[in-house]
Parts: C-alpha cells; structure tokens; sequence
C-alpha cells in the first residue's frame, strides 16, 4: 500500500523579532509548496549568533513569533528547540519531525545557504530534507550541490532582525517592520 507523505515546512530561526519579511516568507512557501502545515521553530541557543551580542530570551521570542504567525494558515509554532538544553541543531529537529510518513522541506533565506556547510551534520541533513530557499537582496542564488530544492520566486523583502532591531534602538516607530501583534512585545 502506498503511503501518502505529509509535506511539512520547517521555518527556524532566532525572531529577535520576527518581522514582515519573515511573515511574507511564510506565506509565500504556504501558496508556493501545497504543504500540508509549516512548523516554525525558535532557536533556544543559536550557535551561529553566538558572537552577534545578547539576544532576547527565548520565552520572549517564542511569544514574539506567536503572535507574528498566528493568523497564519497552516503555521504552527513550536518550543521543541527552546526546550532542548545546550545549542539549537537543525538537525536534531529535522529527527524529531521526520517519520516515514513525513516529507520535511527546510525553508531557509538565501543568506542561509553558504552557512549550510558549517551546520552539524550538514551531509546526513542534506540527505533528510529538500531545501525552499527564499531570495535576499540582489545576490544569484543556487542550491548547494549535494542538496535539493526551490528557489523560490518570490520578490526579496528588505528586512532583517538586526535592520529592525537597529531602527528600533534608533527610535524609529516599529509599524512596517514588525507585524502589528508583535508590536506590545518589542
């Protein structure tokens, strides 16, 4: 008999604060891949960002990214990172989500994809899911060799945490940066 796969997205990231770039992003993987539900999960140590500084607790930013995604169809956020001790790994994730009637799809911003060597476990990942890499900027972007997947065809959104952080520390109003519901949390 066959086995009818689930097509799950996985958004990870830090949200430090989730911002409009990040809920286009959403959406369009949602219209884009015929997922069957995006799980979006919040970095509870991200090792990469270990020298960008202080980053706002994890509680904080799980709520942040609740309320950023929560009218969104078919994304559900998750803690399973936040409640893991010790750094955040991709890879542990994909484990846990993976069954054999799972289909996991890695969404992941361009600026991603020449970081995706250093990740633990970057060849047996590689083998696991199939990447929906979504334009930043200007730059030309392929998929690694090694790797499957999309680039996705949507227009590049310029926003990122650290803009939005950065304007916020400036005093600038929040609207356009950050979905309205995050706004209370900043």
């Amino acid at each position: 008999m066959k086995v009818t796969l689930r097509r799950v997205g996985l958004f990870g990231g830090t949200f430090d604060p989730p911002h409009l770039g990040h809920v286009a992003a959403l959406r369009d993987a949602w219209a884009s891949e015929n997922f069957d539900e995006i799980v979006v999960t919040v970095a509870g140590d991200p090792y990469l960002k270990s020298n960008e500084g202080a980053i706002t607790p994890a509680q904080r930013r799980l709520g942040m990214a609740e309320a950023a995604f929560a009218e969104l169809a078919g994304v559900r956020v998750s803690d399973m990172e936040i409640r893991r001790s010790g750094p955040t790994y991709t890879i542990d994730t994909a484990r846990e989500l993976l069954t054999e009637e799972v289909a996991l799809t890695l969404i992941i911003g361009a600026d991603v994809v020449p970081q995706l060597s250093r990740w633990r476990e970057a060849e047996t990942l590689s083998s696991l899911v199939t990447l929906y890499v979504l334009p930043r900027g200007d730059d030309m972007v392929t998929i690694p060799i090694g790797w499957r997947g999309t680039i996705a065809s949507m227009e590049p959104v310029d926003l990122s945490s650290t803009l939005t952080r950065e304007r916020l520390e400036n005093g600038e109003n929040p609207h356009g940066l950050v979905p309205d519901a995050v706004i209370p949390l900043l």
